[in-house]
Formats: structure tokens, sequence, C-alpha cells
């Protein structure tokens, strides 16, 4: 039982650690992970640490966003905050991870953050993944 348990405990701390370092290359990738303000990318803007779009910022549950603000106003702020625009690449993924079976975790992250929702199905996902691999050695 014990081996068991001990065998449960070191896949989830590896998950953890492949997760970290899969963002931080995602991170790195779209602004060397730094706080670069917004950008037009394919017709719409991109914010921040990660290159966050409106869209994504609403489906990640608004993270940070105060009472009276607008959300266009917190999308900003917070994509330039790395711990919130962290928080809110996490829960983004975990909210759509289901559309992404059969995939290893990095992989996972990378394709829908970049494609969407759908990313895992898009092919157009898969160079950005490729660019993500090879910075952090992750499936």
């Amino acid at each position: 039982m014990f081996v068991k348990q001990a065998i449960v405990l070191i896949l989830v701390v590896f998950t953890a650690v492949e997760a970290t370092s899969c963002l931080r290359c995602i991170c790195d990738h779209e602004s060397g992970c730094k706080a670069i303000g917004c950008h037009m990318d394919v017709g719409s803007l991109s914010c921040g640490f990660y290159q966050i779009k409106l869209p994504y910022y609403e489906d990640c549950g608004e993270p940070g966003k105060r009472a009276g603000e607008s959300v266009t106003t917190a999308w900003k702020r917070c994509a330039d905050d790395y711990n919130c625009a962290t928080g809110c690449v996490e829960k983004y993924i975990k909210r759509y991870s289901g559309n992404c079976g059969g995939v290893g975790e990095c992989q996972r992250m990378s394709r829908l953050h970049n494609g969407g929702p759908s990313g895992c199905k898009y092919a157009g996902t898969v160079g950005y993944w490729h660019a993500i691999e090879k910075c952090c050695h992750c499936s």
C-alpha cells in the first residue's frame, strides 16, 4: 500500500513540475516572460506575459477584476501581472482540458493556450506545441 501511495505522490509532483516548466516556456515564447502590454495579433489585441486575448480572460473567470471595473481594464491589468496572468492561464487550461484527450500535459496546455478550447483538434497548433516542447523538453 505504501509503495502505491509513493508512486502516486511522485506522479503528482512530476506532473506539477512539468506543468510549471511548460507554463514558463509558454510565457517565454509569448513575451520573453515580461509585461509587454497589448499588441495586435491576428486582428485583435493580445496582452501581457502570455499574450492573453479578451475572450480568453473572460473564459478563465476574469481573475482580479475589481468591483465596478470594466472587464477591459481588468484584463489588461491582469495580463501584465505575472501571478494574475498565470492563474488565468491555469484556470483556462483546466476548464478546457477535457477537450484534449490522448496527449501529454504540456502538449495539452500549449495547444489549448494557442488554439482555444478546441486547440488540440487544429493542425495549426502543432507548430506552437513543438516550439514549447523544445523549451521544456516535456510531453
